[in-house]
């Protein structure tokens, strides 16, 4: 269902910092420099239809920029991403809202932007508000919000949206005990169901738990790959360790 194929990415970070205008007026007589910083490198892995994958590294190694390449969002510079059916990514929680707007407004915005038609949007609407337990305020606007609130409202509206493929970015991490075991349950629905599901997690029981395989990714690398069981252990050693990962097995380098 997802393959990639030694997918490499960098970006050009500059030197200096320009963040007031005077600072761009001046930098317009002075040479900019920019040095490349590599994020992944030749990373390749394929999932099968209906498995659920998890990806786990420290921070920086890769992760994020990795998962916004299979959804589309940045091109590789190398490498190629092949899908075999329409994915719904839950990334950047609030893209695509309109903080003036409430929430009935924003989930037909954002629920358009995922790819539901108004008569899904409109069938959904109930469930998708009790599911982020924010019936009582379907009518205040986004921007007195909480960051929490916001994001249970993201994540409920993306859960009614999905199609074939799943793309999650610490999905767990988000909400109360309640919210996350509504999370949990729909992630066994969706599994279930033979929903592909890509996630993201720096928690170890989630990836022990729910995912049939895993990648640990370090220096843009897949380090190693495995059971779920395995990889979360070899994560937690990786953190204890000091400097480069060069105790763990190298198997996908």
């Amino acid at each position: 269902m997802i393959e990639v194929d030694g997918v490499s990415k960098a970006f050009s970070i500059p030197d200096v910092r320009r963040d007031t205008v005077r600072e761009h007026v001046l930098g317009l007589f002075r040479p900019r420099h920019f040095r490349r910083l590599a994020v992944l490198d030749r990373v390749g892995f394929e999932v099968k239809a209906g498995e659920t994958v998890g990806i786990m590294g420290r921070n920086g190694s890769g992760k994020s920029t990795l998962l916004k390449i299979i959804a589309g969002i940045y091109p590789p510079d190398q490498g190629t991403v092949h899908l075999g059916g329409s994915v719904t990514p839950i990334l950047e929680l609030g893209v695509g809202w309109n903080p003036a707007l409430d929430a009935i407004d924003n989930i037909y915005l954002l629920g358009s932007v995922m790819g539901l038609s108004l008569g899904e949007i409109r069938a959904g609407l109930d469930e998708i508000l009790e599911f982020a337990e924010l019936v009582p305020f379907a009518n205040l606007k986004l921007m007195h919000y909480s960051s929490g609130m916001a994001a249970r409202l993201a994540y409920s509206v993306a859960f009614k949206a999905v199609r074939e493929v799943l793309i999650l970015d610490e999905i767990f991490a988000v909400g109360d005990a309640g919210f996350k075991a509504r999370c949990v349950q729909r992630h066994r629905e969706l599994s279930a169901a033979g929903h592909t599901i890509l996630l993201v997690t720096h928690d170890p029981v989630v990836i022990s738990k729910f995912c049939d395989r895993a990648l640990l990714l370090e220096q843009g690398h897949i380090l190693t790959e495995g059971s779920g069981e395995m990889i979360a252990d070899q994560y937690l050693r990786l953190l204890t360790q000091q400097g480069p990962s060069s105790g763990l097995v190298a198997s996908h380098r």
